[in-house]
């Protein structure tokens, strides 16, 4: 069996660097001991090509830098400008990119409106990279490659699912000489921990890698596309390593796999559609077609509610599933909100001793200190809730404790009989760690921390926790509403789904709002605050004032609900009409 890579004779990207402009070109030099190579851009023809540090000028303004993003089409490229160590994985040093910057090589009035979306993708937290280690791929997948794949450079033997700078780097891909200068970005969640057990110190690492394949917000991404791509798509993996020896455990998780929407309306849970005229069984059958070469066999734990708005959802899943006739995929529906409902967070087990003989069946991937493969990971969990975030990772951490559990066991960390949470120092960890993955990927979906994360933390579901559940709802219910359409704009543009032509560079964005949007507002503004100051001038006689009180008051009801009635034309939506994806 082969041994898994970590880097193999893959030549590692340059960890850090010197930018170095002059008015006709920008330097990249690689900064580390005996590196001689410099990337030239030049900044009018925009060609990229690879120099010798006498060819750079003395006269050039410099400073350091982390690194390179890439180049986005409107001559501009992005760099990293401060990063944070996240730990080592494996022997790799594991960086969170934290600080960037946009060079831009003209002299141009740029569109302020698509810059400031390429900064609000940067900046929303969880970008990571290494220079040295593909992070992209699980451990199994890596000991199933060839030689030929360990020669290759990081961009090209990156898993694309994951790489978000993917469209950054295609000019790069296309020179091998310019590949040291660049490395995939991977969006998601990175949690290194150095942990001790029975006096054994062993390493545990939770990633989960956010695919950038129909990537966007909560309500307008969901479902898949007709390439089979499932929204909110996440592949999270367990590392355990001790006295060389590496164990791996991978889920995944993704939005329902068929064409459904939920757009916005200002309600605070806008009903389902599933979507007419179109052919839900191909599109399903595309999505596992991939997911089964990738992962093996499928078990799909559907965790949304089985009554109310998505019953509907439910019901089309199952038959979905039965109509594939697919042997490869088990079906497992199970109402979490019904089940836990009360506080009785203890009947999760029903869902997990369901499952307990096909987990064993699975297994999980494991390797011994000298590479040889001892066991490998069968099939896969995928999980789901409407937005695959707060019940989705719930189950996804007991799932993964159970697999973590004999891992340990068979490494010799935990003895026989010992459990993983009766290790409290570890627990801790591991419960945090958890949590911290469900805040992220909620952040970068939904734009507000994860529900629930109470009991993740401590196993127990809190008051506390349930109030500042109520407090990220609000606040999504915002976010939702009026702020995500910039938001799935910023991700359309950085991920290139949408591609702004030179010409279109400083065109202001319109905003097709009708009659609506700002008359309606101001009605029902002015008719409540009539309301209020007729009750608050209210004299003798009260027949008279509730007269008014009562015209103002259903004037102010009836605007607010021809607004509810018109939600979609007042939320925040998507401005950029998706093109092709270029050449």
């Amino acid at each position: 069996t082969s041994q898994p890579s970590t880097g193999g004779k893959m030549a590692a990207a340059y960890e850090s660097f010197i930018l170095r402009t002059t008015p006709e070109k920008f330097f990249i030099q690689a900064s580390e001991d005996g590196a001689e190579d410099v990337l030239a851009i030049d900044r009018v023809s925009t060609e990229m090509s690879l120099t010798g540090w006498r060819d750079v000028p003395s006269s050039a303004d410099s400073r350091p830098i982390c690194g390179l993003m890439g180049t986005i089409v409107w001559h501009v490229s992005v760099i990293i400008t401060k990063k944070k160590k996240v730990g080592d994985l494996l022997g790799h040093a594991v960086w969170k990119a934290v600080a960037f910057d946009i060079l831009s090589y003209k002299k141009t009035s740029y569109n302020k409106v698509f810059l400031s979306m390429v900064h609000s993708v940067l900046h929303t937290d969880g970008l990571f990279f290494t220079t040295d280690y593909d992070l992209t791929h699980s451990l199994q997948r890596l000991a199933n490659t060839s030689p030929d794949f360990q020669d290759m450079s990081l961009i090209e033997r990156a898993d694309q699912r994951f790489v978000w700078n993917g469209h950054l780097l295609r000019e790069f891909l296309a020179q091998p000489e310019l590949h040291r200068f660049v490395f995939p970005v991977v969006h998601g969640f990175v949690s290194v921990n150095s942990s001790c057990i029975n006096g054994k110190v062993f390493e545990w690492i939770l990633i989960s890698r956010r695919s950038c394949f129909r990537g966007g917000v909560r309500y307008y991404v969901r479902g898949i596309d007709s390439e089979g791509h499932a929204a909110n798509f996440v592949e999270t993996e367990q590392i355990v390593a001790f006295s060389g020896a590496k164990a791996s455990f991978v889920q995944t998780r993704g939005s329902i796999p068929f064409y459904w929407s939920q757009r916005p309306n200002l309600k605070y849970k806008p009903k389902p559609q599933i979507h007419k005229a179109v052919s839900h069984l191909d599109g399903f059958q595309r999505h596992f077609d991939s997911q089964i070469i990738l992962y093996g066999r499928q078990v799909l734990l559907n965790l949304i509610n089985q009554k109310g708005s998505e019953k509907p959802l439910e019901l089309a899943f199952d038959k979905m599933v039965a109509g594939s006739g697919n042997g490869m995929i088990k079906y497992i529906a199970f109402d979490f909100h019904k089940e836990c409902s009360r506080m009785r967070w203890h009947r999760l087990h029903l869902l997990l001793d369901t499952v307990a003989e096909v987990q064993e069946d699975f297994g999980y991937f494991l390797v011994d200190a000298d590479g040889k493969v001892l066991s490998s990971q069968d099939g896969v969990f995928r999980s789901n809730c409407m937005d695959c975030l707060d019940r989705t990772n719930v189950v996804q951490s007991l799932l993964a404790r159970r697999s973590l559990q004999a891992q340990l066991q068979r490494m010799g960390v935990l003895l026989m009989g010992q459990r993983i949470e009766d290790q409290t120092d570890f627990e801790k960890t591991y419960r945090n760690a958890w949590a911290d993955n469900a805040d992220a990927c909620a952040k970068q979906y939904a734009g507000t921390g994860a529900l629930k994360t109470d009991f993740t933390r401590t196993g127990k579901r809190t008051q506390w926790g349930l109030l500042m559940d109520g407090w990220n709802s609000m606040i999504r219910y915002y976010k939702n509403n009026f702020s995500d359409g910039f938001r799935q704009d910023s991700i359309d543009l950085f991920l290139g789904n949408y591609v702004v032509e030179e010409a279109d560079w400083a065109t202001p964005l319109q905003d097709p709002k009708d009659w609506k949007f700002l008359t309606l507002p101001i009605i029902m503004v002015v008719a409540f605050s009539m309301c209020i100051i007729c009750l608050l001038m209210a004299g003798d006689t009260w027949t008279e004032t509730l007269a008014y009180v009562l015209f103002w008051g259903t004037a102010s009801a009836a605007t607010a609900g021809l607004i509810l009635f018109n939600g979609r034309d007042f939320v925040d939506a998507p401005k950029l009409v998706q093109k092709e994806k270029m050449d």
